[in-house]
Order: C-alpha cells, then sequence, then structure tokens
C-alpha cells in the first residue's frame, strides 16, 4: 500500500509546486517584462502616490469631480457585479427612478442613460461624453470657473472608440478629475 502511496504524493508534491508557484511566478515576471503598467494594476499616481486604477472606477460625490455611473456593489472590487435586476423590476424601475431624480437636481438637466443605470460590473471607470457635458455646469459652480474650460477639459480628455472602430467615446473619470485638479484648482477655503 505504502508503494502506491508514495509515487501519488510526489506527483501531488510536484505538480503542486509545478502548476501552483512556478508557473503563476514565471506568467508574473513575463507580465511585468512585457507589460510592467498593466501587471502592477494600471494604476494612476498623482505626486508619486497611486490614487487609483485606470481599470476600476471609483466613488467621486463631492461637486467639483465628475461623478462616475452608478454601481451596483459600491465600487467594491471584491462584490463587483451588476444588480441581476431585470428590465420588468419594480426594484429596477424604483433605483433608476430616484438616480434620475437625483442627478436631474444636482445637474439641471435630463440625465443620459449612463448616468442612471449602473454597469454590469458595477466598476466601469468611464462615462460617456453626454454624462460628463451635463455635470459641466455643477463642476465649473463648484471651482469657481467658466463652464467653457470646463468643456474643452472633457473634450480633450474625451476617448475615440478603440481603432475607431469598437466601442463608444468615453470620458475617464479618474483621470478627467485628476486634470480638472491641475488645470482648474479649487480656490483656497474661506475665500470668494
Amino acid at each position: 500500500m505504502l508503494t502506491q502511496l508514495r509515487p501519488a504524493f510526489v506527483l501531488l508534491l510536484a505538480m503542486t509546486l509545478l502548476t501552483g508557484l512556478a508557473y503563476p511566478l514565471a506568467m508574473t515576471g513575463i507580465a511585468r517584462l512585457v507589460a510592467p503598467g498593466a501587471a502592477s494594476g494600471s494604476l494612476v499616481f498623482r505626486d508619486g502616490l497611486p490614487v487609483g486604477s485606470d481599470l476600476v472606477g471609483q466613488a467621486f460625490a463631492r461637486p467639483e469631480y465628475l461623478h462616475p455611473r452608478p454601481s451596483a456593489s459600491d465600487y467594491g472590487a471584491m462584490p463587483s457585479g451588476a444588480s441581476n435586476l431585470g428590465p420588468a423590476s419594480a426594484g429596477l424601475r424604483d433605483a433608476i427612478a430616484a438616480r434620475r431624480a437625483a442627478w436631474q437636481a444636482e445637474n439641471g438637466v435630463s440625465p443620459p442613460v449612463d448616468a442612471v443605470t449602473a454597469s454590469g460590473s458595477g466598476l466601469d471607470p468611464h462615462v460617456s461624453p453626454e454624462n460628463a457635458q451635463g455635470q459641466a455646469a455643477r463642476i465649473a459652480a463648484a471651482r469657481g470657473v467658466p463652464v467653457a474650460d470646463v468643456l474643452a477639459l472633457i473634450t480633450a480628455a474625451t476617448e475615440a472608440p478603440w481603432l475607431g472602430l469598437y466601442g463608444q467615446p468615453r470620458v475617464h473619470v479618474l483621470r478627467l478629475n485628476l486634470a480638472l485638479d491641475a488645470a482648474l484648482p479649487l480656490p483656497p477655503a474661506g475665500t470668494n
């Protein structure tokens, strides 16, 4: 019996070391050589410190910032996903109605679809150009700058479809918010 168990345990140990340790370490090493940014999580830095990721959306609620799409997972990477509510769901209709009313009250215009519906992952880092433009007046008022300045930054930050064919035009929320801070800094507290 021991003669049969020993080769099985040796094979188990060898395969565990090979597929559970050596292979993942080799793939991570190759990824760090070929695409170091992506292998490190596509982090976005400001002043040498990581402030987010190019691939994962995050919540922005202050009026001087562009707000992201709603998230069914509250922008948590672990519980990411959709709400799984269908078009006939009263819960989905109520959530969209509440989001629509809140967005319109905050921005003064009717919201585009992506402002009231969550993405499939709940972590989408982009909004449509229409969504960003609809928020421009609120952002400009909060920063004390002309709306045209905010719209110019939105236009500059609008990404075209990949290869001009795949996807839709989009605005990366974190990148635009960093551009807003750089180009249109907030006035010091207590000044009007």
